[in-house]
């Protein structure tokens, strides 16, 4: 089971939309040398509905490659046709990922059968191990609690990402006495700490982009249960969950790490550059975490 900090990486881009394939060897790196526990390729966070499928593929091959086995590498694979997830997810796995991240269609808003026929459609046709992931702030549909326990029982269907960032949701996913063996991961940066206190397996996260180090601090003291040290290390990083939210992700994040001196600049519309007037709030954040002085 993959547990602890789980990052949805950015993919870095030139000023014109290009991917900068050097930056993202970098960031691979440095987030292993960081302690990130695994790396999410080309989720919401990695711009997965901008990027054409061969680039979207060719992002997941090279994290495996840098990544060479250090830390597990998750796929993001989801789309809003069962057939195009199917293909997508099949891609994924010959380009060496570890288990797929499927968010929930989009637009369509399936009911709650629908979505159940979609995953279960989704891990009959390829082996690979699945992580459903429900976002209705993003989606606008939301996979129950009865559709997750229906749907856990399937043998590669392993974990659920969870972003509702409500811990009523979190206290009825951990009451369904799902197998020992499904993980359950929060989404949701500023309920994490409480989520994995009581009883989820990490958090895969936006935060750890700009604070990796400090983000494995507090999923490994939250998931040991030393709650002081786990409110310690999320104190420093209450900003960064907050404000790195200001304009729809991945805008801020984008602009963080390029303010590190991480990535270039680039994203590709519709998302624009972070308003200006904003900035500064987004430099304290990272001033709070002790990122940068």
């Amino acid at each position: 089971m993959i547990q602890g900090s789980i990052v949805a990486l950015v993919t870095p881009m030139a000023a014109d939309g290009a991917v900068d394939w050097r930056a993202l060897d970098a960031l691979v790196d440095w987030h292993i040398d960081e302690g990130t526990d695994a790396l999410v390729a080309v989720g919401t966070t990695g711009e997965s509905a901008t990027l054409e499928v061969d680039e979207h593929i060719e992002v997941i091959r090279r994290v495996v490659q840098r990544a060479a086995g250090r830390v597990p590498v998750i796929a993001g694979t989801g789309a809003n046709s069962t057939a195009e997830a199917i293909e997508l997810t099949r891609l994924g796995q010959q380009a060496g990922a570890d288990a797929a991240l499927l968010v929930t269609p989009y637009y369509n808003k399936p009911p709650q059968e629908g979505l159940y026929r979609h995953y279960l459609a989704i891990a009959e046709a390829v082996p690979l191990p699945i992580i459903l992931y429900n976002v209705p702030g993003r989606t606008g549909v939301d996979l129950l609690p009865e559709t997750v326990q229906r749907l856990a029982p399937v043998d590669n269907i392993v974990g659920l990402k969870e972003a509702r960032g409500d811990l009523d949701r979190v206290r009825a996913l951990l009451a369904l006495g799902l197998p020992a063996d499904f993980a359950l991961y929060s989404g949701d940066d500023a309920t994490a700490r409480e989520s994995i206190l009581l009883g989820f397996h990490g958090d895969i996260s936006v935060t750890a982009n700009v604070a990796p180090r400090l983000m494995h601090a507090m999923c490994a003291a939250a998931r040991a249960g030393d709650v002081a040290a786990a409110e310690a290390a999320d104190a420093k990083l209450a900003l960064l969950h907050q404000d790195l939210f200001l304009e729809p992700n991945p805008i801020p994040v984008k602009w963080a790490l390029h303010h590190m001196g991480r990535v270039p600049p680039g994203l590709r519309l519709p998302m624009v550059p972070m308003s200006a007037n904003l900035q500064p709030r987004i430099i304290a954040a990272l001033r709070a975490a002790e990122v940068i002085a």
